[in-house]
């Protein structure tokens, strides 16, 4: 699923074309595109888009009609700028096209987990919001994101640290690729329990995952097939530069230890079981020192 940099990348190249383009004409070509909203699509034609935004891994196009055209990238989706001449491929789930343009707005979407809708727009202390992603937390890319606030929302869950990164309520734009990569900067297992991770720590993680994601951009996110591309049908390149993710069986870059793979949260979890130290506990750690996942006691 795309996160943080690849929706971002997307915004970015976005807001280099629809910003003043006049709505004329949307065409929906799959009925699932429309499912979370109670309005058509259709009813923003004669719109004005104004801008583009961004929260964690939503994206929406606010309207000079005061509500705005909102859109998850799901698992597979795609945001393209290109020719009306161009071929439409059985993919693609809607078309908007633009007064006075030669170019058009697709939504490409071959699992059909994305969707467009339409929203109000809700007044907050950081600025308008779809009413639809007020439950979204501002990310670590927002003017607004408050550091010690996520620490403190971070210290308060009482779980595993790579369960709580996911949760876009804590902070948003955090997937499991950029999770696993912060984790192993950090050298904190996926699977250790917040309550014994000082704040200290959880500060620095939330730091590395805001690098790590910031690098993805600048490469233009992490691309592991076609179904992840830019507004201009372009793949990200980040995926050279992972440490753990993707990587098991290979040498971890800090030690030489092979990278594991678990499934965790119902995802996959990549990490380096002698720089990220499992959790122990009292009733899986044995005579021989050896806890949980079979990493050996430290003797610190």
């Amino acid at each position: 699923m795309p996160e943080l940099p690849e929706v971002e990348t997307v915004r970015r190249g976005l807001v280099k074309f629809l910003p003043k383009s006049k709505i004329a004409e949307i065409q929906i070509l799959h009925p699932r595109v429309n499912r979370n909203s109670e309005q058509s699509l259709e009813n923003a034609v004669g719109a004005k888009i104004e801008n583009v935004y961004r929260r964690g891994k939503y994206l929406w196009f606010s309207l000079d009609r005061g509500n705005a055209i909102v859109g998850h990238l799901g698992m597979s989706g795609q945001m393209l700028i290109t020719s009306k001449k161009k071929t439409v491929s059985p993919h693609v789930r809607a078309i908007i096209r633009f007064a006075g343009s030669s170019a058009e707005f697709r939504f490409v979407d071959q699992r059909t987990f994305g969707w467009l809708s339409i929203d109000e727009l809700i007044d907050t202390p950081s600025g308008e919001i779809p009413e639809c992603c007020l439950h979204v937390a501002q990310d670590p890319f927002d003017s607004n994101f408050n550091l010690e606030e996520a620490v403190r929302r971070l210290s308060d869950r009482k779980t595993e640290i790579k369960r709580a990164l996911l949760n876009q309520k804590i902070i948003s734009g955090i997937g499991n690729i950029y999770a696993d990569e912060a984790l192993w900067f950090s050298r904190i297992h996926p699977e250790r329990k917040i309550e014994s991770i000082p704040q200290s720590e959880l500060r620095t993680l939330i730091r590395n995952a805001t690098k790590v994601m910031n690098n993805s951009l600048k490469r233009g996110g992490t691309s592991f097939d076609d179904l992840y591309i830019d507004v201009n049908g372009e793949s990200g390149y980040y995926e050279i530069s992972l440490k753990a993710y993707g990587r098991e069986g290979e040498p971890c870059s800090r030690c030489g230890t092979s990278i594991r793979r678990i499934t965790f949260a119902n995802r996959a979890s990549h990490f380096c079981p002698l720089c990220q130290q499992a959790p122990r506990t009292k009733s899986k750690l044995g005579k021989n020192g050896v806890g949980n996942r079979g990493s050996k006691r430290s003797s610190r």
